[in-house]
């Protein structure tokens, strides 16, 4: 036996208040206490999920002893599971920030792809980068990138923007061997090569639909947003120029 069905088998069930509403009210402040710290807060997710979670066990009338006991139960058969394969995600998104591997991908698949399929190409670029990649990793790491694409191609900066967090999302809820679903499959004790099947039906029309095809909706809602101008007139922070003069490119792109 393994030592995550270990630790899942030494986990007792947990008392707790008999009634349904109860329950209800409990899930429902929880949820929004957490979405409230985030927000509003700006306290760090995993600070937020455990305050949360105490909330809901507290609402819940779970003894405080057997809920202490539980969390670390199961926390440590989450990192039993997965924290090798979020540790290496980690480091290899990393290394990818670090060596310029992101900008390389962008570039290819930019010279491939003309002004009206740049959205497509943001929604794929986001899907290969954010594959081992944390959301919140993988948002620092596309920002400068979409800001240099809106600004190479003279594209509203939501048609470029929308499908590259749409393609990050798709690949956090749902795309194994995202960390994200990764902790889903090792907690349910699901199946992985069914949830990718799975995951992946679902993900290619969900990006689609969510990203280029919003992208337009939302921009006409909200209005074109230009990219804001870099600090040397040429390529956006973070981003290195293309091959063959790009910067210079986009500097005289962005003059009267």
């Amino acid at each position: 036996m393994t030592p995550t069905l270990l630790l899942a088998a030494a986990a007792p069930a947990l008392p707790h208040t008999d009634s349904n509403g109860r329950l209800l009210l409990a899930v429902l402040l929880a949820i929004g206490a957490i979405v409230l710290l985030i927000t509003k807060l700006k306290l760090h997710p995993f600070l937020a999920l455990v305050l949360g979670s105490g909330l809901l066990a507290a609402i819940a009338a779970v003894p405080f002893d057997k809920l202490l006991t539980s969390f670390a139960t199961g926390f440590g058969s989450t990192v039993a599971g997965v924290g090798l394969l979020i540790g290496l995600g980690a480091m290899l998104g990393k290394l990818l920030a670090d060596s310029g591997g992101a900008n390389t991908i962008a570039d290819t698949v930019l010279a491939r792809t003309g002004r009206r399929g740049l959205p497509w190409a943001m929604a794929l670029i986001a899907a290969v980068l954010g594959l081992p990649l944390f959301f919140e990793v993988g948002v620092v790491l596309l920002v400068p990138i979409v800001l240099l694409v809106a600004r190479r191609g003279n594209v509203p900066v939501l048609r470029i923007g929308i499908p590259a967090l749409a393609g990050l999302s798709v690949l956090h809820g749902l795309v194994p061997p995202h960390p994200g679903p990764l902790v889903a499959v090792d907690a349910l004790h699901a199946d992985l090569g069914v949830t990718l099947a799975l995951g992946l039906l679902i993900a290619v029309p969900t990006l689609i639909i969510a990203g280029p095809l919003f992208g337009r909706v939302a921009e006409r809602w909200v209005g074109p947003l230009a990219a804001p101008a870099a600090p040397d007139g040429g390529a956006a922070p973070g981003t290195r120029p293309a091959a063959g003069g790009g910067g210079a490119a986009a500097a005289q792109g962005g003059a009267p």
